[in-house]
């Protein structure tokens, strides 16, 4: 996976990464979970939590800092993040954007968390894979 993010960090890469989210996302080996023109959620590859989704913007933005406040991914984003939420009755949640140093991909992206919820037996103190990620 380290090998793909120094690729996309070469600016003809990224613009082929941007290319096949808008053209051709199906090529992409994702499941996914929610898309509108302007975003795409998904579970990555790797989840590092019991309940652990990717959203992203379908267009170049390489950090939080380079978006724009009226794009209209941000309205995609909440009204993504919500429905996910309800849909997977998360009590407890997290959405969270890396920035600067801690954005190891690079391309602006936002992971919404849990430990509760979506396969996670609190009682047993471990994470089941959730349905939705098989």
């Amino acid at each position: 996976m380290n090998s793909i993010y120094r690729l996309l960090k070469q600016p003809s890469f990224y613009r082929i990464f941007i290319w096949m989210l808008n053209h051709v996302p199906f090529a992409i080996p994702i499941k996914r979970l929610r898309e509108t023109d302007s975003l795409l959620a998904f579970f990555p590859p790797k989840p590092a939590y019991p309940f652990h989704v990717i959203i992203l913007p379908k267009k170049a933005v390489r950090s939080f800092s380079d978006l724009e406040p009226a794009d209209p991914f941000l309205a995609d984003l909440v009204t993504a993040a919500q429905s996910l939420v309800a849909e997977n009755h998360l009590t407890s949640y997290r959405l969270i954007v890396n920035g600067g140093e801690y954005q190891e991909f690079p391309h602006l992206h936002f992971h919404l968390i849990s430990n509760v919820g979506a396969g996670f037996i609190p009682a047993q103190g471990r994470a089941q894979r959730s349905p939705l990620q098989e």
